[in-house]
């Protein structure tokens, strides 16, 4: 199957949800993507291609949608899992990230112990929009010495221009849709 047969496969799976959670925003929505088998296995599977066979160690997933996919992302390369949750979630202890929202600043945590220094780490989230939460995930690794392979989206707003903050940091980003706007 073609790159573009699995694009348009995704692209369709994929609803939109005009004036949510505001007006003037066209919300994509990866649950109609998730539980739709096919579509579902087809984004594991092209998130997952570029390192089939390779080392990867961890894959840290974003909550929430990025437990989702990151699971079966860890699942399909062999690795270990590790969430990076919104603060006070964790029972262990953690490492902490402040990061800027559109309307104030919001922190993010792992545990200390998730990923050991110079492991291979790939993150994983549903979408990039202007790249703030998956820019302070970065840090947040790069901080406890995490050697991050790619951070990985099933889908990418250019327009927001997220994608650019993660490749300023060193950080090659695989997205597997493109939706125009915001």
């Amino acid at each position: 199957m073609s790159d573009q047969t699995v694009q348009d496969e995704l692209i369709a799976s994929i609803r939109t949800i005009k004036d949510y959670p505001k007006e003037g925003i066209l919300f994509r929505d990866i649950t109609t993507l998730l539980g739709n088998a096919r579509a579902f296995r087809r984004a594991v599977d092209a998130l997952v291609q570029p390192w089939a066979g390779s080392k990867v160690d961890q894959v840290a997933g974003i909550e929430a949608r990025g437990f989702i996919l990151g699971g079966a992302v860890a699942h399909q390369l062999s690795a270990g899992f590790a969430p990076i949750r919104k603060k006070c979630k964790l029972p262990h202890e953690t490492v902490r990230i402040a990061y800027s929202l559109e309307y104030g600043i919001d922190e993010m945590e792992m545990h200390k112990d998730a990923i050991r220094p110079g492991e291979k780490v790939i993150v994983v989230d549903d979408l990039i929009a202007t790249g703030g939460t998956a820019e302070a995930a970065c840090k947040l690794l790069k901080s406890i010495g995490a050697d991050i392979v790619a951070a990985c989206f099933i889908v990418d707003l250019p327009d927001l221009g997220g994608r650019k903050k993660i490749e300023d940091l060193g950080v090659p980003v695989r997205t597997l849709v493109e939706f125009p706007g915001h």
